[in-house]
């Protein structure tokens, strides 16, 4: 009887259909928030014009017009006087075509470029497998002392028999990457204690623990670079020298750490007092504690602040240039003093800035999923 519709004919079974594509999807949502009245339309077509315009120009000027290579005399002088002649309309994409060994490695040994090409892609591995969750185990920290190791070497040489490099000759992405991993390696956990130190019940530690952070996070970081590689040097016993890089690196911990050990400190404020409580009732030990519950549901809320600080202080490195450190930032801007390419730093900033971009939109693409994963079971 069910299946008879009044009169005894047999009934239709009803398809489900689809809500108008006026309701839901990319044309209503556009409809919703650009085309709702006419003064947003106005604003919309008037925004979508200028994008379109500045976006055919930037095609013309980066590809259509550019030129890529240059003819270069027996004596090694490129001439760049095509590139001259359509200054303004084209890029002229011949000085990274000419520069970029420069640009990245600095003046790193012409024939043993190889070799920081090698760390560069040791450098990204290690951020790859470091990110993949099933590697976290303590087997991973010896693969970072053993890449670590293997970097060294490579950079050095001087055994295995790799000719001997100082480091006033490295430069580039290398030292980029190694003030940066070798910064943030080390003033993740010094910020961890220093949190910890912030909210202990001992005076002694706590004040301590508030005159570094407030005494690092009171001067700029141009400020310590200065008083790493001018001031203190003339404390240290005639005779004695520590490396530049070696002093710029600890400059670079010390202040990542206060910065680091505020946003750690965040986290662990943000935890209820239920989950302290909890643990002392399972009569647990202050670093089994801290270790085991505290410190990784804090962790967890304070991802989105972690990774922005850690996006900050990479760019950051490109601060040592002011103490003669050749990283990336430096020998980019080295690269254009040359007469024959003076004029072209456009180009040239622009490679760095997509480098830099790579890095930072890498990491903070994995910190959206590390968040998303660790706060599954938090409703937004």
């Amino acid at each position: 009887m069910s299946d008879l519709a009044a009169g005894g004919t047999p009934a239709v079974p009803t398809v489900p259909r689809r809500a108008p594509i006026t309701m839901i999807g990319p044309v209503a949502w556009a409809r919703a928030n650009l085309f709702n009245n006419w003064w947003s339309s106005a604003i919309t077509l008037a925004m979508i014009y200028l994008l379109v315009k500045v976006a055919v120009s930037f095609v013309s000027w980066a590809f259509i017009n550019a030129i890529w290579v240059v003819p270069v005399s027996p004596a090694g002088v490129a001439n760049t006087e095509a590139c001259r002649a359509i200054a303004g309309v084209g890029a002229c994409w011949a000085v990274i075509t000419e520069k970029h060994r420069f640009i990245l490695f600095g003046t790193y040994p012409y024939e043993q470029h190889w070799r920081p090409a090698i760390v560069c892609l040791l450098f990204i591995g290690l951020y790859v497998v470091s990110a993949m969750r099933r590697f976290w185990r303590w087997e991973l920290a010896l693969v970072w002392i053993a890449v670590l190791t293997l970097i060294g070497v490579l950079m050095w040489g001087g055994i295995l028999g790799l000719s001997y490099v100082p480091q006033e000759r490295w430069g580039g992405l290398p030292i980029t990457l190694i003030l940066a991993t070798f910064g943030l390696a080390f003033a993740f956990p010094l910020a961890i204690l220093v949190a910890l130190g912030r909210r202990s019940k001992l005076p002694a530690i706590k004040a301590l623990c508030v005159l570094y952070v407030e005494l690092i996070r009171g001067v700029p970081l141009i400020s310590l670079l200065f008083m790493a590689s001018v001031m203190f040097p003339l404390f240290l016993p005639e005779g004695l020298n520590i490396d530049k890089l070696l002093r710029a690196q600890v400059a670079i911990i010390l202040f990542a750490g206060a910065y680091l050990a505020e946003v750690v400190r965040a986290g662990l404020q943000a935890l209820p007092r239920g989950q302290y409580e909890a643990a002392d009732a399972l009569g647990l030990s202050y670093w089994h504690k801290t270790g085991l519950i505290i410190l990784p549901q804090a962790l967890r809320l304070v991802i989105p602040p972690l990774v922005n600080t850690f996006i900050g202080f990479f760019k950051d490195t490109s601060l040592v240039l002011i103490i003669g450190i050749f990283d990336l930032l430096t020998a980019g801007k080295t690269a254009i003093i040359e007469p024959a390419w003076q004029g072209f730093g456009v180009e040239v900033y622009i490679t760095l800035g997509v480098i830099y971009f790579v890095f930072c939109f890498a990491m903070s693409k994995y910190s959206s999923g590390l968040e998303a994963e660790f706060n599954r079971h938090r409703r937004r």
